[in-house]
């Protein structure tokens, strides 16, 4: 799953988990002959495995939003495939560079082979790529500048060697952008290759040409009405002893799927079809010409067709030679439903054989549908950044039905925080949505961990999420939230998921005295996606009773949740809808939209600040855990507080700022419900934005990290000054965030996680000298880099927050910790930290000490 080591090699960081969600944009999932689906996730180019609804890893290297990704082979050449050592990937971004990727099948790794050089001018809309021999591919891409470029490209014979890259052509459309491509090579032509190109004037254009020259327009495809979605050309098909013909299906926002037929000409007979009757153009490719007719119309979906795909054929021969290519397709749109489509043997009429769709009413459908490679298996990709597979389980006849996938957010992800003990880990998004992601730990898994999976989705909001904290102490789950707006939310869980979490950790005893005083079962959306409504356990059989047209079908009447005890975990269907959490709170009294959250280690008392330009709005408000009461407001800073956190013994409170300073107030509880609380320090510390700050667990030292690229550890003495103890070396950016880990029962030595700006994670090994003796050389505080993590494991762009689980008080020499992390570019991502040599209780490591 990926390794990082430290500076003796004696570390060892595995990547445990990443959940991400899909960009929202059509052509940006590809499936490989190698069994792999990959798509753009933000930044970053994501794999993931079907089979064990894993992200395998993330690829580095764009640097805008990435639009779309095409494997070499795709699952329609797999079975050609068989054998190969190597897969390529081809990925577009959002500001026109393309990147061939290469991946190693039995070493499992990924190495980024070559940028394409004339990148385009904007966006890459589309890519599609031909096998034309095991070790050449022939690929073109369009984007939104109106220009198509055509590659070949020769891969290596021998691992690591180089790839050739040739630009054969480049096409300029003009002012209608093309947005659909297909190649394939043209059946008896002896190796020249069609083009087939659509977009937004409606029409499909083919290009034909040779591997080594120019492509020249032949001609066009009318009888779409809207913008051209897809293209998909089948692999040639034996009509007799001697025809062979390759077929076309494209789709459109007219929704419509029209399948085009390319014969060679040559046989004048009559046939008795639709093709007789509606002849096409002639296409002509050197002293070939072929015939293209339309050979049928599809109509089923009742919007835009985003994408049509040929079934991938299946090798005839154990040499996988020959081939059969299905007369069968798979087609995805914007209503909710994927279809396969298929000709009545009798009639040859194509009919809709399958449809498999989604449910919830907060979808808007699916940007792209595709084959597995063995064709047993579909995937979609929806608006919500979600997945969507469905297997075909059925023996005599067809039974699809959906499979487990990756989960994730689909924008920013802003805030995480663990469980109390640590069971899940909690992740709020600018993509208005609160997640729960578990290890499921009685699954058997391909890996040797856990297999983590989303087991939740409690919050879906009609704001973006800034904000997160889950109240510790005892008591039911509860948390409490902070969005774009001036109100703080509280949630508490639900008898439903209480169960749900028994089966997840396998731990039937643990959440029982939980459950016993839980009347609520599930909650319901409400109209305005703001308040979320309980469901209580008495009244989960009744059904409400509809005055009126009981069809009307309005905001007012989204159906009711049905909360589930889930015994495997759920699909998309069920998180959307099912697993949502009622809000029992709303905390009043900011002036601007939530920034900031925390809680004390108790649990009685939650800080939180919002976005600031005065003193008056920056203030931090304290609200007593139950009653829910406002019991403080601390005036320090006078822009916006951008992190809190409480120390180990709640005693003080530590506030960074934008205002470049740091604030400790001392809290003291007076014995009843009222809070007294103190400014005792404040600095400016660094001399730009504050970003993160953390508290040594076991003691009063903290730090602070800031866009001036600069981590600080400070000292609290007598609860009255703060002095610097140490200050890292500079970073190659903005510090974003930190977290603080103290390692066993020693006090002195501690780990610090360091989180930044593009991206990356660093570990540092930090010990505290707490000798009084003034007389004493030796500094006040020491680091040393523990451990920098693999770029491949790490985000691809700003961290937002990073969060060690704490251990388990069994886990006495804590040799393993867990190490949770958020960031832009919309992952979740859980790394297992070992010391093989539990080093993690000595003095920092010799690979460099940096005194203050």
């Amino acid at each position: 799953m990926g390794t990082s080591g430290g500076g003796d090699g004696s570390v060892e960081v595995k990547r445990a988990f990443i959940g991400a969600g899909c960009n929202r944009i059509v052509n940006n999932v590809s499936y490989g002959a190698s069994d792999f689906a990959a798509f753009g996730s933000q930044n970053a180019v994501a794999i993931f495995c079907p089979k064990s609804a894993q992200i395998l890893t993330t690829l580095p290297g764009h640097k805008a939003s990435v639009n779309c990704t095409h494997w070499l082979p795709s699952a329609k050449f797999a079975f050609k495939a068989k054998h190969f050592e190597r897969h390529y990937l081809l990925s577009g971004d959002a500001e026109g560079a393309i990147i061939l990727w290469e991946l190693s099948v039995l070493e499992g790794k990924w190495r980024h082979v070559l940028q394409v050089p004339e990148s385009h001018k904007k966006g890459v809309t589309c890519i599609s790529a031909i096998m034309v021999s095991e070790t050449e591919a022939i690929f073109a891409s369009t984007s939104s500048d109106g220009t198509t470029y055509i590659w070949e490209v020769a891969f290596p014979s021998t691992s690591g060697g180089e790839c050739k890259l040739s630009c054969l052509n480049s096409i300029s459309i003009g002012s209608k952008p093309m947005v659909a491509l297909s190649l394939a090579e043209l059946p008896g032509s002896n190796g020249r290759i069609v083009l087939a190109m659509g977009g937004l004037d409606s029409k499909i254009h083919l290009y034909c040409g040779e591997r080594t020259g120019q492509f020249v327009h032949a001609c066009e495809l009318k009888g779409h009405t809207d913008w051209i979605r897809c293209l998909d050309f089948s692999l040639p098909i034996h009509i007799d002893d001697t025809t062979e013909t390759i077929l076309l299906v494209s789709s459109s926002q007219d929704r419509g799927i029209r399948i085009w037929k390319v014969a060679l000409r040559g046989d004048t007979k009559e046939e008795n079809s639709l093709a007789s009757y509606i002849k096409g153009p002639v296409l002509v490719a050197g002293t070939s010409s072929y015939q293209v007719s339309l050979e049928s119309l599809l109509i089923g979906h009742e919007d835009w067709v985003y994408s049509v795909e040929w079934q991938p054929p299946s090798s005839a021969s154990g040499e996988g030679v020959s081939y059969y290519q299905p007369q069968s397709i798979l087609s995805a749109s914007m209503d909710k439903t994927m279809m396969i489509w298929q000709p009545e043997r009798t009639s040859g009429i194509w009919m809709n054989v399958v449809t498999v769709g989604e449910l919830s009413h907060c979808a808007l459908g699916f940007y792209g549908g595709h084959w597995s490679s063995n064709g047993d298996a579909i995937l979609a990709h929806g608006y919500g950044g979600s997945f969507h597979i469905w297997k075909n389980i059925g023996v005599d006849s067809d039974n699809w039905q959906p499979q487990k996938v990756p989960s994730g957010h689909f924008a920013a992800v802003t805030d995480i925080s663990w469980a109390r003990l640590g069971e899940y880990l909690l992740s709020v998004s600018h993509d208005q949505t609160t997640r729960i992601f578990a290890p499921w730990q009685n699954e058997a898994s391909l890996s040797n961990g856990d297999a983590w999976h989303e087991i939740a989705r409690p919050q879906v909001h009609g704001h973006d999420i800034n904000c997160v904290t889950i109240i510790q102490g005892k008591g039911n789950h509860r948390y409490v939230s902070g969005a774009d707006e001036k109100v703080a939310r509280v949630f508490e869980a639900t008898l439903s998921f209480l169960k749900t979490l028994n089966h997840a950790v396998s731990q039937d005893s643990v959440f029982e005295d939980l459950q016993t005083g839980v009347q609520v079962l599930g909650a319901n959306m409400s109209a305005l996606g703001l308040s979320q409504k309980p469901i209580y356990v008495q009244a989960k059989q009744e059904t409400p009773s509809r005055i009126g047209n009981e069809n009307l079908d309005t905001l007012e009447t989204i159906p009711d949740a049905v909360p589930v005890v889930l015994t495997e975990p759920p699909i998309e269907d069920q998180l959307a809808w099912h697993t949502l959490w009622p809000e029992s709170h709303k905390l009043y009294g900011h002036g601007n939209e939530l920034f900031s959250l925390c809680c004390n280690h108790q649990g009685n008392l939650v800080a939180s600040s919002c976005k600031a330009q005065s003193a008056t709005v920056a203030e931090v408000w304290l609200w007593q855990v139950g009653s829910w009461k406002a019991v403080g407001r601390l005036q320090s800073h006078s822009l916006t507080v951008t992190q809190m956190e409480f120390s180990h013994d709640d005693k003080l409170l530590l506030t960074v700022s934008r205002d470049r300073q740091f604030s400790i107030f001392a809290i003291k509880g007076t014995g009843t419900e009222e809070i007294s609380h103190e400014l005792i320090a404040r600095k400016e510390a660094h001399k730009r934005i504050l970003w993160a700050c953390s508290w040594n667990p076991h003691g009063y030292e903290f730090a602070t990290g800031s866009r001036d690229k600069t981590v600080k550890i400070w000292g609290v003495e007598n609860q009255s000054s703060v002095n610097l103890l140490l200050m890292l070396p500079p970073f190659k950016t903005s510090v974003t965030a930190l977290s603080w880990i103290g390692l066993g029962n020693n006090r002195s030595n501690g780990l610090l996680a360091v989180g930044m700006e593009n991206g990356l994670i660093e570990l540092w090994n930090l010990f505290i000298n707490r000798i009084n003796d003034r007389s004493t050389k030796a500094p006040p505080a020491t680091a040393a880099l523990f451990a920098r993590l693999d770029p491949l494991m790490c985000h691809v762009s700003a961290v937002n927050r990073l969060a060690w689980r704490i251990p388990e008080k069994s886990d006495k020499e804590c040799s393993n910790l867990q190490l949770a992390s958020c960031g832009a570019d919309h992952c979740v991502r859980v790394f297992d930290v070992k010391d093989l040599a539990f080093g993690l209780h000595k003095l920092p490591r010799k690979t460099g000490t940096y005194l203050s």
